[in-house]
């Protein structure tokens, strides 16, 4: 899904970009699903901010760089992940007319979208079709929303670089495509799943909130003597980057995604201010420290370690409110169904033993995801570019 229409058949460069750097990675699709390049350049600070860009000709210029060094496509597709975007599933009567639908879709989207729709780009996808109460045919539109002129600050620094804007999409969208489907592969965490929490302990903390529908339904369905239609569970993706990007997913089909702006930046930024460290060397202390070894076996200055280790702990705590809040609010939405699983990404998946400890106190199942074409990489590449490698998919 995209505000910008797509061409196919020719090597696409996806591009993520993140507050401390910028990661692109060059898919070619010819029978097979082919990674033909591939590159990561840091960021100065204040370029881009909160999923936003906030210099566009510093942003142009990294991308150029990056892009020469690295020897890539100049046809990219750009994700976005921030709070100036909005999506909602929309449940409404069929419509086979593409103008009719458009019309419809902008009609209803008008009580959905919390934002004036004429400073906005809309875009829609049909996700799925169903039969209401009263046998009527009705369909399932996934609707998206973003601010024009974050799109265009965007646009000027794909522009400034160079490059040629195939497509602007949600990198929400990058991630289920990036770790859904044949050939993408998951780790399990090291935690086993039988003491990610019993179904009564999620229902207590607020986590699973759709299951007791369904549940209700069963029975309601079963008391009137009709099986109830089995509902595929979904899945709750959570890339840990610079920001905390949610998406629940039943198969390919997004249902929901919500940007929090706290991430694993924002605990490197809290340890280089209170050590007095450089961004860099504090991001290279959280993975160096990380959650899973005692403290007094951990080699380094004893003073930076415990500070390090303080500054986690901190950081998961808020990782697993906002990953909780997520969840409830979901709950609330209408068609919501049963999050089964988390399945994690992004750099803070190679922190040690952060994914265990958000699997421990949220209560769910959690793997880490690695698309199966970048498991040539070294770990902690294939983390950095799993968004930008979905993002150069086909929709």
């Amino acid at each position: 899904m995209s505000p910008f229409p797509t061409k196919r058949d020719k090597s696409i460069v996806g591009i993520d970009v993140e507050a401390g750097s910028v990661a692109a990675t060059e898919v070619k699709v010819n029978g097979r699903v082919e990674v033909v390049g591939q590159g990561v350049m840091p960021l100065e600070p204040g370029v881009f901010h909160e999923g936003e860009v906030a210099d566009e000709e510093a942003l142009g210029n990294a991308l150029k760089e990056l892009f020469s060094t690295y020897k890539l496509s100049r046809n990219v597709r750009f994700g976005v992940a921030n709070q100036r975007i909005a999506v909602r599933t929309l449940t409404m009567p069929a419509i086979e007319g593409a103008e009719e639908l458009a019309t419809a879709i902008r009609f209803q989207a008008q009580d959905h979208i919390p934002m004036p729709l004429d400073q906005a780009v809309l875009d829609w996808e049909v996700i799925g079709q169903s039969t209401g109460e009263g046998g009527e045919r009705q369909m399932e539109v996934v609707v998206v929303a973003a601010r024009r002129d974050m799109l265009h600050s965007v646009v000027g620094a794909l522009r400034h670089a160079g490059l040629k804007p195939e497509g602007i999409d949600l990198s929400a969208f990058g991630m289920i495509r990036a770790l859904t489907g044949a050939g993408n592969a998951t780790a399990t965490a090291a935690v086993p799943p039988s003491t990610a929490g019993s179904y009564e302990e999620r229902i207590a903390s607020g986590g699973i909130g759709a299951a007791a529908a369904e549940g209700a339904a069963a029975e309601a369905a079963e008391a009137e003597g009709s099986a109830a239609a089995p509902v595929v569970p979904a899945t709750l993706y959570c890339n840990l980057g610079d920001v905390l990007n949610l998406a629940v997913a039943q198969g390919p089909n997004c249902r929901f995604t919500r940007v929090s702006p706290f991430g694993v930046e924002g605990m490197a930024q809290r340890l280089a201010e209170a050590r007095q460290l450089t961004l860099e060397h504090a991001r290279q202390w959280l993975v160096h420290v990380g959650l899973a070894t005692p403290v007094e076996q951990i080699e380094g200055d004893a003073e930076i370690v415990a500070s390090t280790r303080d500054t986690l702990a901190e950081g998961v705590a808020k990782l697993v409110d906002e990953l909780r809040l997520s969840l409830e609010y979901y709950a609330t939405q209408d068609g919501s169904v049963t999050v089964e699983n988390v399945i994690a990404c992004g750099p803070g998946t190679t922190i040690p033993g952060l994914v265990e400890r958000l699997q421990e106190t949220v209560g769910y199942p959690f793997a880490i995801g690695r698309p199966a074409a970048l498991g040539g990489l070294d770990d902690a590449a294939a983390a950095r570019l799993t968004l930008s490698y979905g993002l150069a998919l086909e929709n």
